[in-house]
């Protein structure tokens, strides 16, 4: 992947990130989206792994709209879930990036 592409990924990543973390102000909403954060990251580790790239963690997020989709509607628990699909998507793969083995701020 090019860098550039790869930098624009991550800001998409970064934006969710923000998004998710300007709702905790809202005690509920925030814990609904950590929930959904959570089942996310569990289908990123079932996968990825726990060893990987920036570069593979991108190419995983090009086919994630439909995982994601499947894994909030499998377990949805509160309704809404496709609204805030895209934040928690985003936010997920950020918090994931951290793990990655080429991972820089």
């Amino acid at each position: 992947m090019v860098l550039a592409a790869l930098e624009a990924t991550r800001r998409e990543w970064e934006e969710g990130h923000r998004r998710l973390e300007s709702t905790s102000g809202d005690r509920s909403r925030y814990r609904m989206l950590l929930a959904e954060l959570e089942l996310v990251l569990d289908e990123l580790r079932r996968r990825i792994g726990q060893t990987f790239t920036l570069e593979q963690l991108a190419a995983e997020y090009r086919d994630a709209d439909r995982w994601v989709q499947a894994a909030l509607a499998e377990r949805d628990t509160e309704s809404g879930w496709p609204v805030r699909m895209t934040t928690v998507q985003d936010a997920a793969f950020h918090v994931y990036s951290r793990g990655a083995v080429d991972y820089r701020p």
